[in-house]
């Protein structure tokens, strides 16, 4: 596919001039907010967090960084129920995506280079256990290579255990519905904690769990494509809950100061209409079944869906850290008083005045709602990692708007005392965005995917000055 032209001017390395009086080093960048831009802050030989002046100060171990998945990057993946669902022509298909499993030496360079010290990304269980039972020692080395490959450029990372995909073996065996999801995930984690523990404190053992049920068994768009099954997806969700406390201690067997979480997906929710009480109803019931249930059963030990069960986890307190991906916000309208008349459905935007500039996929640009999530979840007084928060945007320049007003609100929260342990922006490269092909320009760094050329946006840079001088 062709790469995103629409302002070509936006994908060129620019080096932005230096502002009159700065001099000439050509590592200074102008960091301009998307008004005027703030005066500098003052000299200070260790100045402390918190806003000073117009400026802030983010903390000095803070972690900055981007964020990928192996299905969207990575390329020639063939063995996993994501791979069965291209082939049935459900979605468009992912082919060499970004070619990062042979390319990710030179991603990671351009990482480094915009000042990165943290990067996330994803194993590919189908490539570390493509039979059951039997692991791969090519796909293993594989991944040995790019931990490796990050140490050496003294980035941090972040592992995701399973991000979405399933392996073709265990799709069909029931994947979530199988009541043996547990003993085959604790087998995938604890071979893939014996091999990398020793180059990763940071883990997060599911992607998005809550979005991956709506999808899978509520909305039917993604595998195993089945619509309103709510019974089974109360099944699955139990069956997500239990796969993570289980991995958890066996993460922290292996590694005693592993930092473990989910990477939970939130969203924002408005009544369609303020006034109306089903409305306002929905608003509840979504926030809680979509943004809390989870964390809160992990936290608690115990799931709690009110009215209509109630079971005890194997333990409590199996979070470490809260792991936060915010992208946008739903306005809700109830449809009835029974499960699916509770969840709602989403209404579309065009019939509300007070909204934010949509981006290329529709979504509302609102900055507020991580805000939001951010004070919602320091209840848990855990820190708190947004492992992803991005845009898909047509102008570069929305992308540095977008970044600038959300990296605002972690600031204003960490200055109001929310332990934020870093931002990784996703993702590091445009990419494969399931079901939506290759048309949303997420990325940082452009691909031009007829060539697999690289090009650092001028967003990239910009959040790279702010990176280097730990303020904003």
């Amino acid at each position: 596919m062709a790469s995103d032209d629409r302002d070509a001017a936006d994908d060129l390395v620019v080096m932005p001039s230096p502002p009159a009086g700065a001099g000439s080093a050509a590592e200074e960048f102008v960091v301009p907010p998307p008004a005027s831009p703030s005066p500098p802050a003052e000299k200070c030989e260790h100045p402390a967090p918190g806003v000073h002046s117009a400026n802030f100060r983010f903390p000095h171990d803070f972690l900055w960084g981007a964020a990928t998945s192996a299905q969207q990057v990575e390329g020639g993946i063939t063995g996993n129920d994501w791979a069965d669902w291209e082939r049935a022509g459900k979605v468009p298909p992912s082919g060499a995506a970004c070619d990062h499993y042979h390319r990710f030496r030179e991603d990671f360079d351009l990482a480094a280079s915009l000042g990165h010290n943290s990067h996330r990304f994803s194993l590919e269980w189908s490539r570390i256990e493509p039979e059951e039972g039997k692991f791969s020692s090519e796909a293993i080395a594989h991944y040995t290579e790019v931990l490796e490959a990050l140490a050496s450029r003294g980035i941090t990372p972040v592992v995701t255990l399973l991000h979405y995909t399933l392996p073709r073996w265990l799709a069909l065996k029931g994947g979530w519905e199988s009541p043996d999801i547990e003993r085959h995930y604790v087998r995938y984690v604890t071979r893939v904690l014996d091999e990398f523990s020793p180059h990763v404190r940071w883990w997060i053992t599911l992607n998005e769990p809550v979005v991956q049920l709506f999808k899978g068994w509520l909305l039917g768009q993604w595998p195993p494509g089945k619509q309103d099954d709510f019974k089974t997806a109360f099944m699955v969700i139990r069956h997500m809950l239990r796969c993570h406390v289980r991995a958890y201690h066996v993460i922290h067997q292996h590694r005693a100061d592993a930092m473990v979480s989910v990477a939970k997906h939130v969203l924002a929710f408005t009544p369609c209409n303020p006034k109306r009480f089903r409305d306002r109803l929905s608003v509840r019931f979504r926030e809680y079944v979509f943004n809390r249930l989870f964390i809160d059963a992990l936290h608690k030990g115990a799931i709690r869906f009110p009215g209509l069960f109630w079971e005890r986890l194997p333990a409590g307190r199996t979070l470490d850290f809260i792991g936060l991906n915010y992208y946008t916000r739903d306005f809700v309208h109830n449809s009835g008083f029974d499960v699916p008349g509770l969840v709602g459905g989403s209404c579309p935007l065009d019939h509300h005045e007070h909204i934010g500039k949509r981006n290329a996929l529709g979504w509302e640009v609102y900055p507020e709602g991580l805000a939001h999530f951010l004070k919602l979840f320091s209840r848990y007084k855990l820190p708190i990692l947004i492992t992803e928060n991005g845009v898909p945007a047509a102008s570069d320049e929305d992308r540095w708007t977008f970044i600038y007003m959300h990296l605002w609100q972690v600031a204003r929260a960490i200055d109001e005392g929310v332990p934020v342990a870093g931002y990784l922006y996703w993702s590091l490269l445009d990419n494969y965005e399931w079901a939506d092909g290759y048309k949303a320009r997420f990325g940082l760094v452009g691909v031009d995917f007829a060539n697999q050329k690289r090009s650092v946006r001028r967003s990239a840079k910009l959040l790279g000055a702010v990176i280097r001088r730990s303020e904003l």
